[in-house]
């Protein structure tokens, strides 16, 4: 196992698997009073940093799934409306408690897991300095992003915008729902991928392990039934396939980060396939993003960027251009959109992120994050697997 203070070898990436490392030699008189059964058990379990990275992200996962059950339980019998949603439409109240719901599982899920990594939560990729910056930075980046695409749309005929839907008070008061809706929307599910489960695979992951992973998520996509959008998860999985390996077989130290973004951004385009509405299209331009947002973490040191990023965008989306938030419709918004033409194009029923033009969108800003940051900022956190993020 690599010592403390060194970067873990991606290649071995000890912490994946327990086949991936010989089980650590003990005093004659220890193994002696251990049984063969224990010395085993803790091997599989433990590495030379703790709980091995598998075991550490299903711990989360399933921690985080039993908080959203029993929170979403409690919330349905405090405001029943919560429970009669309807899944196909979107308003700021239910959107809140949703979301509150996320964010409190995950924060209850992250608590256990650093307790026993013996960490802070900040340590899981929201540490490093300029934090306040970088996620005005990436606010201000996502509204203007969705507007160049709004625009883009509008210009070629595919979205057409109707006049303001709200008036006077009502547009401070959806506007700053919203707002509270979409801000818990950036730390939930920036919080579960590009910080949990970014900062904690990349210490432990290796190719294999995430090709496995990967292919797993198509294969779960495909025979999910009641799911759409599975093209886009086999295609963000097939491009992942090529880079990820040739940085494996070269060895290269910063393989396992970019494996972990892999793996994220496909599980993160899997979720997606749960909304209805989606597209292709749609789910394959969540899981792009979602590598975007992972460059982001790389380049900037955290995820705050990301984070206001992610929020502004659903924001300029749902409530002030109004048009469909990946397959979900808004109520309570200040424009009136509609998408016009062919579904390819106008994003049809999944929105703008259904639309063709998007990855122009995503090219753009992830050139704009290369020449603004150029290379990745030393973090202020002395952990190993933080520093290297800017390898």
């Amino acid at each position: 196992m690599t010592p403390e203070g060194e970067v873990p070898d991606p290649q071995t990436n000890q912490d994946a698997c327990v086949d991936l490392e010989t089980p650590p030699a003990q005093p004659a008189d220890s193994a002696s009073l251990e049984p063969a059964e224990t010395r085993f058990l803790k091997w599989a379990l433990f590495g030379s940093r703790g709980l091995r990275v598998g075991w550490s992200v299903t711990l989360f996962l399933v921690l985080f799934f039993l908080f959203v059950a029993i929170l979403s339980l409690v919330a349905g019998l405090l405001w029943p409306k919560f429970l009669d949603a309807k899944p196909t439409e979107l308003t700021a109240g239910t959107a809140i408690v949703q979301e509150l719901v996320q964010v409190l599982g995950l924060l209850g899920a992250g608590a256990i897991c650093a307790l026993i990594e013996r960490r802070r939560i900040l340590d899981y990729n929201l540490s490093g300095g300029h934090r306040l910056r970088h996620f005005l930075a990436g606010t201000a980046g996502g509204f203007a992003a969705l507007s160049v695409l709004v625009g883009g749309l509008h210009a070629g005929g595919w979205l057409h915008i109707g006049p303001a839907s709200l008036s006077g008070a009502a547009i401070l008061r959806y506007g700053a729902l919203w707002a509270f809706s979409f801000m818990l929307t950036g730390l939930g599910e920036e919080g579960m991928t590009r910080c949990y489960m970014l900062f904690t695979l990349t210490r432990g992951i290796n190719y294999w392990w995430a090709l496995g992973t990967v292919a797993s998520f198509s294969l779960f996509a495909f025979l999910n039934t009641h799911g759409s959008g599975a093209g886009g998860v086999y295609l963000m999985a097939a491009l992942g396939v090529a880079p990820c390996l040739l940085l494996h077989l070269k060895k290269s130290q910063s393989a396992s980060f970019w494996e972990a973004a892999w793996l994220t951004s496909t599980f993160f385009g899997y979720i997606h396939t749960f909304n209805q509405g989606e597209t292709w299209m749609g789910i394959f331009s969540a899981a792009a993003i979602g590598f975007v947002f992972c460059a982001s973490v790389r380049l900037t040191g955290s995820a705050w960027w990301a984070i206001g990023f992610h929020a502004s965008w659903d924001w300029a989306q749902t409530f002030f251009y109004g048009t469909a938030d990946s397959g979900l419709l808004p109520k309570g918004h200040y424009l009136t959109t509609s998408p016009a033409g062919a579904a390819l194009w106008s994003g049809g029923s999944d929105g703008p992120e259904g639309s063709l033009l998007i990855l122009p969108i995503l090219v753009l800003i992830l050139l704009a994050l290369l020449v603004i940051y150029r290379r990745p900022k030393p973090l202020a956190n002395t952990d190993p697997i933080q520093q290297q993020l800017a390898v």
